[in-house]
């Protein structure tokens, strides 16, 4: 497919009433990308010299998710005319005036077309030297979707939208798919005598099929071999219903690579999610977002992963985690929670009831359990007590707390930033180190401990605790 012969418009202007939502319905999310990312994501797999998208209701949310996520894209915005007709006109609009090669139209709401799939119908397209050429087709349930009816000779006649279509053509199971790819000039040509003379007064694109093959243009269909694929969202159950297709399909591509997926039906992966082979997905896992995972980890199971990294045989259990790197051979969990800026050192450990936050963690270093470590610079070898804490935040402002190479604190540390551990330094348990530790020192917070005899008798009267103490003081 050469570079100057196709334009690709992507319709994104329509208001999805049935969704119920403040957000736009090309926004809503499958496999961790808006649907109408999914679509652009093909879309530029098929190098066209023009990828427009044509925006309307919420344009300012659409267009700033767009901007974001795909800068390439060339917004368009439709006029107050309703209809796929006027959005595909407003895009030839800014359009070269000379452009004379294919347009193909696609749906923002239809996120599951393949790029194979859209060089399919290109290439057929141009081998029939068709005016047009759109994708169909036949579901069991075809409720929602325009119907295309076909003359006597199977050749497509017209296209009939759900709320315009009679009992005959209301029961025909062939769809309309949305997508499309039209000669350029027929299709300015015959978008120019469109109306809006129909039950919701609008311009529709459909009508060009009728007024090509009115001219005697020739019109061609192409059925998709995976219907799934076509399916179009309009409400929240079509949104999980695709979900689940595309989480399917995410998945065996992942098996097909090596990966083992222990219990596909409670794993999620996003499409940006990158596994090696030899990867171990336990159950219950959700591998989201860009999450790059190396050779030989085991990951799960209850495991949320967000924009993470995890190194060559590292295990991951139990454990929610964003933004954060996890080392090769590192552990973390159970029941650990990794925020944004957490950096396990291979070899590491992150482990029971343990958050930690912007944290660089060196190699070999272990915060075992009940830990908090936000905002710290941690060397190698370094073991972190029970219930170690880097007291970081002043109610003002966040402190840094840095610690040297093979530092042990005792259990119950408390590290008040900003203050730092020399290489070597132990803490004492139950220590408050306010002040930077030397390397090699011990730091400990000694008070002489005082027992105040009878002090229970005295203040719990008639308690067990009490009577318990009644008891031995008089077997002593």
């Amino acid at each position: 497919m050469t570079q100057n012969n196709l334009a690709i418009v992507v319709l994104a202007a329509g208001q999805g009433t049935r969704m119920k939502s403040r957000r736009p319905k090309v926004l809503h999310e499958i496999g961790g990308r808006p649907l109408v990312g999914h679509v652009l994501t093909q879309a530029a797999a098929l190098e066209a010299s023009y990828v427009e998208v044509v925006v309307r209701h919420e344009r300012d949310q659409v267009v700033s998710a767009l901007s974001a996520q795909y800068p390439g894209a060339v917004i368009v915005d439709q006029d107050e005319i309703p209809g796929t007709g006027r959005a595909v006109q407003v895009a030839l609009e800014a359009l070269p005036a000379d452009f004379d090669g294919d347009v193909l139209v696609l749906s923002g709401d239809v996120p599951l077309l393949e790029a194979d799939t859209l060089r399919a119908l290109i290439e057929g397209h141009r081998a029939a030297s068709a005016a047009a050429t759109l994708l169909s087709a036949v579901l069991d349930d075809p409720t929602g979707y325009g119907r295309i009816i076909r003359d006597a000779a199977g050749g497509v006649q017209r296209i009939v939208e759900q709320k315009d279509a009679d009992a005959a053509e209301a029961a025909v199971h062939e769809i309309n798919a949305g997508v499309y790819v039209f000669r350029a000039p027929q299709l300015r040509t015959h978008l120019a005598r469109i109306t809006r003379d129909n039950a919701q007064g609008e311009l529709y694109l459909t009508d060009v099929i009728g007024l090509l093959r009115e001219a005697s243009e020739p019109v061609a269909a192409e059925i998709a071999a995976d219907a799934a694929s076509t399916f179009g969202i309009n409400d929240r159950i079509q949104l999980a219903e695709a979900g689940k297709v595309l989480r399917q399909r995410i998945i065996r591509r992942w098996q097909r690579e090596g990966v083992t997926i222990v219990d596909p039906e409670s794993t999620w992966i996003d499409d940006d999610a990158v596994l090696a082979s030899d990867v171990t997905i336990l159950p219950n896992t959700h591998i989201l977002r860009a999450t790059k995972i190396d050779s030989g980890a085991i990951i799960g199971p209850d495991t949320t992963l967000v924009d993470c990294e995890v190194g060559e045989d590292a295990v991951v259990k139990r454990t929610d985690a964003t933004l954060a790197v996890i080392g090769a051979r590192a552990t973390v969990g159970p029941f650990s929670y990794l925020r944004a800026g957490t950096v396990l050192g291979e070899g590491g450990k992150i482990g029971a009831y343990v958050e930690t936050k912007n944290a660089q963690i060196g190699e070999g270093s272990k915060v075992p359990h009940l830990s908090y470590v936000g905002d710290a610079t941690i060397g190698r070898g370094v073991n972190l007590g029970a219930s170690t804490i880097t007291a970081n935040y002043d109610d003002v402002n966040k402190h840094r707390t840095e610690i040297g190479d093979e530092v042990h604190t005792g259990s119950h540390t408390v590290l008040v930033a900003p203050v730092r551990l020399g290489a070597g330094a132990k803490t004492g348990a139950g220590a408050v180190v306010r002040k930077d530790v030397p390397a090699g020192a011990l730091a400990m917070s000694v008070a002489p401990q005082r027992n105040v005899e009878g002090w229970v008798e005295k203040n719990r009267a008639g308690t067990a605790a009490a009577d318990a103490a009644a008891r031995a003081e008089s077997a002593e």
